[in-house]
């Protein structure tokens, strides 16, 4: 009993960046060891996943409440402009990098397409439609399906009201008022404390989705598709280095940010999965000292829209794609499909197969064949855990870009 406790302790003591490593390498290990046999193990990864997102509603909803209640409210249009403009020019930018660093690597050459290869694309949703389902017609229906997009609206419009009624001149509204915003700062608090009990969970699901998923891929797809595979993940690489230059520019430590993010990252790269991520990463803005106001719509709009890492793969699976057929792609077709690209990836925000639609508007953008996604597809896992991992960090550091510049504005304002 003595020694149970003792491990206990120990196992609680380690900081969770090394559980996750130890974990990840454990999973590859037990991945290509059994193959897809692994697979009995998943189960512990889909209850990571669950308990991370049964946290989404409250961390979100709380977060955003309090947030808009802890300054004026007028600064929160100024600063989704900002945060919307950051994701579309860094999305372009990373959709850049992928198309670049495979032009130079150039996979997919001595690759040839599926002959039997069958492409389901899920169908695009309109602008419009994006638009509108912002509104929902049914409140209940928008927590249950977690659209981000709605809850995002939802929160704002309850936060706004209990502001409103703080400062009415009603006695009786400003009380209440008080009360709700302090009845969501504790219910946050209560939510971050269930995140950590979760994190010490995380290693033994990340353990089960590495393995599973890596059993699954396995050696022969690793070998086949590895020109492809690198290529993303030295793309990802470099804008992790942009991420960093970016952090230097506004005067914070490159060191202590990643310090800080690693547990997101590290979440992010083996769930695969931006919203799963949320709840981490609202725990790692909170430690950097990130305004709640902020952090509170930036980070779930940018689990939904800011795909930098997507856009990585949707560059390099172009060229891919354009190697096999042997096809040289002029500079008027990369302008459009950086255009394409930047475009399709946060108008589909939070669509179910995204990333295949994407990938699929750009294809057909370039007049390549759309078959490559079933190509694509096999390597997606390997592929989606360092764009997961990009996309996430990439939400971090924007939000942090500007939290600065709200700060400097305020200064000057002074």
């Amino acid at each position: 009993m003595n020694h149970l406790k003792l491990l206990s302790g120990k196992y609680l003591e380690t900081p969770l960046i090394w559980k996750i490593s130890i974990a990840l390498i454990l999973g590859v290990i037990v991945g290509f060891t059994f193959g897809e046999n692994a697979a009995v193990i998943a189960p512990l990864g889909d209850i990571l996943l669950n308990l991370l997102m049964a946290l989404i509603i409250p961390l979100l909803m709380l977060t955003l409440i309090v947030g808009i209640n802890q300054g004026p409210a007028e600064g929160l249009g100024r600063m989704g402009g900002k945060m919307i403009g950051y994701y579309f020019v860094t999305s372009a930018f990373a959709l850049t990098v992928g198309l670049i660093i495979a032009l130079l690597i150039r996979p997919g050459e001595g690759l040839s397409l599926p002959g039997n290869a069958e492409v389901n694309v899920p169908e695009a949703p309109g602008f419009m439609d994006v638009i509108v389902d912002i509104f929902p017609s049914n409140i209940v229906e928008a927590l249950l399906e977690l659209d981000i997009l709605s809850m995002i609206f939802i929160a704002i419009v309850i936060g706004l009201a209990i502001s409103i009624m703080r400062r009415s001149g009603n006695e009786q509204h400003e009380k209440w008022g008080d009360h709700l915003v302090e009845l969501s700062r504790a219910g946050s608090e209560v939510s971050f404390k269930i995140m950590g009990w979760i994190l010490q969970y995380a290693p033994i699901g990340i353990f089960a989705i590495v393995a599973s998923t890596i059993g699954q891929q396995g050696w022969n797809t690793l070998t086949s598709l590895g020109s492809l595979v690198g290529t993303v993940y030295v793309s990802i690489l470099i804008q992790f280095l942009v991420y960093a230059l970016l952090i230097k520019l506004i005067g914070q430590s490159p060191l202590r940010f990643f310090k800080e993010a690693r547990d997101a990252t590290a979440t992010a790269f083996t769930t695969q999965s931006s919203m799963g991520t949320l709840p981490v990463t609202m725990g790692v803005a909170k430690r950097l000292n990130l305004r709640e106001k902020l952090y509170g719509f930036s980070l779930p709009l940018g689990a939904t829209m800011n795909m930098d890492g997507a856009a990585i793969r949707v560059g390099a699976s172009v060229i891919f794609a354009a190697n096999i057929i042997g096809e040289d792609l002029g500079l008027a077709t990369i302008i459009g499909i950086i255009l394409a690209g930047t475009l399709a990836s946060v108008g589909t925000a939070g669509v179910p197969g995204a990333g295949l639609i994407t990938l699929s508007v750009v294809l057909t953008q370039a007049g390549l064949p759309i078959e490559v996604v079933a190509l694509v597809a096999s390597v997606d896992a390997l592929l989606g855990m360092a764009a997961t991992a990009c996309n996430v960090t990439g939400d971090l550091v924007g939000t942090s870009v500007v939290d600065k510049s709200e700060k400097k504005r305020e200064i000057k304002s002074s």
